[in-house]
């Protein structure tokens, strides 16, 4: 098991075995996630909003802005 020991300012410093498992590096975010009361893991952060292009297809025919508008008005509709 690896630890690593608060600072009175919250800070801690993330052991190297750990960074490697994680491939953080000096810079990039990670969050904390928690999994139930009094228990967290620790997720890297590490992926740019880039890393999904591709995940969606492109629709057949493109959308119109009429269309766009008149599928938003449609269900600001059913919200009343």
């Amino acid at each position: 098991m690896t630890t690593a020991t608060m600072t009175s300012k919250g800070q801690i410093t993330v052991p190297a075995v750990v960074r490697a498992a994680l491939g953080v590096e000096a810079g990039d975010r990670v969050e904390f996630v928690q999994v139930e009361p009094g228990r967290f893991e620790l997720v890297a952060a590490t992926h740019s909003v880039t890393a999904l292009k591709g995940l969606v297809r492109k629709p057949a025919t493109p959308v119109t802005m009429e269309v766009m508008n008149a599928a938003i008005a449609a269900q600001g509709a059913k919200a009343k």
